[in-house]
């Protein structure tokens, strides 16, 4: 979520309440049936607190599709259909997204059951802040820009014990609009957590998340958690929504060499994300064309340095 003071440490985007769609632009279901799907919802919920704390007791097949199959079913309970192109590298990796809602931590999740990595204020939240550390979410204090070595170790570790890791490196949501070109967090991808998976020798698979209305057959911002949003309000929007499709987009995956620079791996990563066509875009078989997501795309070599910020 926006809305937190424009500082070297703390992304941010120029998104506010005019990147959301106004009354009537996003058809919406009957009443009984949004109280319907809140219900449903809680009760995925608060499912998912005994799934938090079986999965790490799991082998690792077992865990993986307990986890996918509960995050699938508490996105069909919030009424969102989810769409998934592409494929998953069978090996742990570093998965890099773009970030538009609190609903895409479920929607990776039902496709790559992975730790996350997310803000520190996201324990707070009912119910998914519990389950979210239950989970072993990683998460950043953006507050103490000095603690972001110790983050990106545990993504290391969690690479090196062969568990994949989530991360959305821009830091914060905005509305990924076409032609909202101000609104696009300062900085692109954040470059710091892309170390760990040099570290590691890890993949880097970027996923490109986008949301549609398919009773219009356009995009839409009706999931979107920005500015002064709360959570709430962003749920009570998306339970409104009638035929709401998340699509997750999955990208060839990107190899970086031993000492590879992370700045220039970041931005190969973004390059593939945002180059992706979106849910409904006419051209899907281009997907493996896209020069950056190529799996054999070589990364440039430097002695990096060590100390890593927010903004390196």
């Amino acid at each position: 979520m926006t809305g937190v003071p424009r500082d070297l440490w703390r992304p941010f985007s120029g998104c506010d309440d005019d990147c959301l769609p106004v009354a009537g632009e996003v058809p919406t279901v009957p009443v009984g049936r949004r109280v319907l799907r809140l219900v449903a919802a809680l009760g995925m919920l608060l499912a998912g607190i005994p799934v938090a704390l079986l999965s790490p007791v799991l082998p690792t097949r077992e865990r993986q599709t307990l986890i996918s199959g509960w995050a699938r079913a508490t996105v069909r309970a919030f009424g969102v259909r989810l769409v998934v192109k592409g494929r998953l590298p069978r090996r742990r990796a570093l998965l890099v997204a773009n970030h538009v809602s609190w609903l895409d931590i479920l929607a990776v999740l039902a496709v790559a059951p992975t730790r996350m990595v997310a803000k520190r204020e996201v324990r707070s939240w009912p119910v998914l802040g519990l389950l979210a550390a239950a989970a072993g979410t990683v998460f950043v204090d953006r507050s103490r820009p000095l603690a972001l070595p110790t983050t990106v170790g545990r993504v290391a570790d969690a690479l090196r014990a062969g568990r994949s890791v989530t991360v959305f490196p821009e830091g914060t949501t905005w509305c990924a609009g076409s032609t909202a070109t101000d609104c696009r967090p300062g900085g692109g991808f954040r470059p710091a957590t892309f170390q760990a998976a040099i570290d590691t020798g890890s993949p880097v698979v970027p996923l490109r998340l986008s949301y549609r209305c398919a009773a219009t057959g356009s995009t839409t911002t009706v999931a979107a958690f920005l500015g002064a949003d709360t959570l709430l309000r962003s749920v009570a929007r998306v339970v409104t929504a009638r035929e709401l499709v998340v699509s997750v987009t999955i990208a060839g995956a990107l190899h970086p060499a031993r000492g590879a620079d992370r700045r220039w791996l970041a931005r190969a990563a973004e390059s593939a994300v945002h180059l992706l066509p979106a849910a409904g875009a006419p051209t899907p078989a281009r997907l493996r064309a896209v020069p950056t997501a190529s799996p054999t795309v070589p990364v440039p070599t430097h002695t990096p340095d060590r100390e890593l910020d927010l903004a390196a």
